[in-house]
C-alpha cells in the first residue's frame, strides 16, 4: 500500500514538473501567434460603427492597450496571469475569465460525455471483436468501426439532426437546454441530457472506432502472454480471465490514447458546438475569431492547455494505478 502511494506521488510530482514548461511554452507561442494575426478588435468595432477614421481607430486601440509595443502587452498579459486574471475583452467589455467560466462547464460536459461514451463503447466493441476474432461479429464490427473512423463528425451531426430531430422528432436539434422552460431538479437534468445526446454522439464516433480497434489489438496481444495462459490453466472462468487479466492490461494503451485525445476533442468540439448551437468554448472561440477579440481567444487557448495538461497528469496517475510496473515515467 505504501509503495503504491509513493509511486502515485512520484508520478504526480513528475507530471507537475513536466506541465510547468509546457504551459510557459503555450503562453509564449499563443501570444506571438495572436500578435501575428491580421486585424484586431478595433478594426471590427470601427467597421461595424461606420466611423473608421484614423482618429477613431487610434482612440479604440489606446483604450484597449492595442497600441502598446508587443513586449509591453506580453508583460501585461503575464502580470495578469500571475494574478489569475486573463484580462478584459475589448469586444464584450467584460473580464475574459467571466466569459470563459460561463462557457467552460458546457464544453467540459460535452467533452466528458463524448469521451466517456467513446471509451465505454469502444472498449466494449473491441472486447467483443477480440473474443470473436476472425468470426462474423468481428467482421461486422470491423466494418462499423471503419465507417465511424471515416465519416466526419460534422456530417454525422447533420445526419443525426435530420433523422432524430427533423424526421422522428425524438431529440432537440440544438442548444444545451430548453430556453425559458424554467425547469428544475430532475426535469432540468433530463432536459440537458436530451440536448446532450446528439452532439456527444457526433463528437465521439471517430474516437469509438479508434478505441475499439486499439482494444482489439491490445487484447489479442495480451492473450498470448504467459500469465494469461497460466490463469487459464488454473481453471479460471474465461470471463474472469478476459476481464481481470486480459482487459485490465489492455486498458493501459487505451487510456494513454484517450488522454492524448483531449486536445483533439477540444478541436472537434468547436465544429460540433457550431453545428448544434451548443454554448461552449468552441462557439466562443469562433465568435472571438470573427470579432478579432484575441484577448478572449488567447484566454481560451491558455485554459484549454491547462485542461489538457491536467488530464495528462491524471492519465499518468491512472497508468500507475493500473500497471505497477509504471513508476512515474509518464506516456510522453
Amino acid at each position: 500500500m505504501l509503495g503504491t502511494l509513493n509511486r502515485l506521488l512520484w508520478t504526480l510530482v513528475r507530471g507537475v514538473l513536466r506541465a510547468v514548461p509546457t504551459l510557459v511554452g503555450v503562453v509564449v507561442v499563443s501570444f506571438l501567434l495572436m500578435q501575428a494575426a491580421p486585424g484586431d478588435a478595433a478594426d471590427v468595432m470601427a467597421g461595424e460603427s461606420g466611423t473608421s477614421t484614423v482618429e477613431t481607430m487610434a482612440i479604440l486601440r489606446a483604450r484597449f492597450g492595442l497600441d502598446q509595443p508587443v513586449l509591453t502587452q506580453f508583460v501585461g498579459f503575464v502580470a495578469n496571469l500571475a494574478h489569475f486574471s486573463l484580462g478584459r475583452s475589448p469586444r464584450w467589455d467584460v473580464p475574459v475569465a467571466d466569459l470563459i467560466l460561463a462557457r467552460l462547464p458546457d464544453t467540459l460536459l460535452l467533452m466528458g460525455s463524448a469521451l466517456g461514451f467513446a471509451v465505454v463503447l469502444g472498449i466494449g466493441l473491441g472486447a467483443v471483436m477480440a473474443s470473436f476474432v476472425n468470426r462474423w461479429p468481428d467482421r461486422i464490427l470491423s466494418v462499423v468501426t471503419l465507417l465511424f473512423y471515416s465519416v466526419p463528425g460534422f456530417w454525422t451531426g447533420l445526419m443525426a439532426i435530420l433523422i432524430f430531430s427533423v424526421g422522428l422528432g425524438l431529440l432537440p436539434s440544438g442548444g444545451s437546454q430548453t430556453i425559458a422552460a424554467g425547469l428544475t431538479g430532475w426535469d432540468r437534468v433530463w432536459d440537458v441530457a436530451a440536448h446532450l445526446v446528439l452532439p456527444a454522439a457526433a463528437l465521439s464516433t471517430f474516437f469509438v472506432a479508434v478505441y475499439a480497434r486499439l482494444t482489439r489489438a491490445a487484447m489479442l496481444e495480451v492473450q498470448g502472454q504467459d500469465y494469461v495462459r497460466t490463469a487459464t490453466a488454473k481453471g479460471l472462468h474465461p470471463i474472469v480471465v478476459a476481464t481481470r487479466h486480459v482487459l485490465r492490461n489492455a486498458l493501459v494503451p487505451v487510456t494513454t490514447v484517450a488522454g492524448l485525445h483531449v486536445g483533439s476533442l477540444l478541436g472537434g468540439a468547436m465544429v460540433i458546438e457550431t453545428v448544434f448551437s451548443w454554448p461552449g468554448l468552441g462557439r466562443l472561440a469562433f465568435e472571438a475569431v470573427m470579432k478579432r477579440d484575441f484577448s478572449v481567444l488567447l484566454g481560451i487557448l491558455v485554459v484549454s492547455s491547462v485542461v489538457v495538461v491536467v488530464v495528462d497528469v491524471l492519465v499518468d496517475l491512472l497508468h500507475a494505478a493500473l500497471d505497477p510496473r509504471i513508476e512515474g515515467h509518464g506516456h510522453g
